[in-house]
């Protein structure tokens, strides 16, 4: 099976690297800076599970890329969607699957109208991993795993030779016949934190630690998790007993990766995992008050940003 991950940052970097470490056929599709790093220093991930050097990993470049392949893992930020689909679109033949591990529902749409809705796969990844100033792979916590499948919940011939291959990697690979379930449940819980977080400007421990902190945290969580129930995927008991307790853990330093980008003055994904959710709920009548303050205060930052 031929695999085509795109990009080598730190989340195509760790599960790429662990499919390549287990002997796999795995391809990094990079650009020329990062080819050039892959090149001299090699593909370097530190982790709880184990460090790893892989010298001279396969790469290749989107002016190269002519042949196809049978899985094409997509990693990307969502405000990078169009320019990575274009850069990859030559290796997407009849029989390819894409798995995108992109937050959020946004992204199907576009997959869907550029390569039809039968190649793209659910899927989302659970990891804490980042680029260090040496540009290796770093997981930062023990926690790793990665859920795929159909769309429709089937377990069809291709996810299962899928699911064979990627449990190789030993990250924590399964395939689910309830993907769109598992995909807004991780939705809601990371709009949730975002949305506090980024709005907020500090931790869940901070928040919690003054007065009405309880309350507005596990109200933007009501909040989130009412327009899933409304696109017809409420969130279970257990993830929202599970994600309430997250959320109200004191002195939890947990914030959300968006918060952090803010800090370091990077781009968000404020439309992907904020905005699109208080445009379902406002086509379901649902009122978001919470939610639609955190928005106004993302898109504000963005175009500050901008300025």
């Amino acid at each position: 099976m031929r695999i085509l991950v795109v990009g080598a940052g730190a989340i195509g970097g760790y599960f790429g690297g662990r499919l390549l470490q287990a002997g796999n056929d795995v391809t990094f599709l990079v650009r020329p800076k990062r080819a050039s790093e892959l090149a001299s220093a090699g593909l370097v991930i530190k982790s709880p599970a184990g460090d790893v050097t892989l010298k001279s990993p396969p790469t290749v470049q989107a002016d190269k890329l002519a042949e196809k392949f049978d899985v094409v893992l997509l990693s990307c930020k969502a405000f990078d969607l169009e320019d990575a689909i274009r850069s990859f679109a030559p290796a997407v033949g009849p029989q390819t699957a894409i798995i995108p591990l992109l937050n959020g529902m946004l992204h199907l749409n576009v997959l869907d109208q550029k390569f039809g809705p039968d190649r793209v796969l659910g899927g989302l990844c659970a990891i804490a991993v980042t680029l260090n100033d040496a540009r290796e792979v770093v997981q930062l916590a023990p926690m790793q795993s990665l859920n795929f499948g159909e769309r429709d919940g089937s377990l069809s011939e291709r996810v299962r030779a899928i699911a064979q291959v990627f449990d190789s990697g030993k990250f924590g690979a399964a395939a689910s016949e309830h993907i769109m379930r598992d995909m807004w449940e991780k939705w809601v819980f990371l709009a949730s934190l975002a949305a506090s977080t980024c709005l907020m400007r500090t931790s869940v421990g901070n928040i919690l630690a003054v007065a009405g902190g309880k309350d507005f945290l596990l109200g933007m969580l009501d909040e989130c998790s009412a327009i899933a129930k409304a696109s017809g995927y409420e969130p279970t008991g257990p993830f929202f007993q599970r994600t309430s307790g997250l959320l109200t853990t004191e002195g939890s330093p947990m914030t959300a990766s968006m918060f952090r980008d803010i800090k370091a003055a990077l781009p968000v994904e404020a439309d992907h995992v904020v905005g699109d959710l208080v445009a379902r709920a406002d086509a379901a009548k649902i009122p978001v008050p919470k939610l639609r303050i955190a928005y106004t205060h993302l898109k504000a930052y963005e175009k500050q940003r901008s300025a």
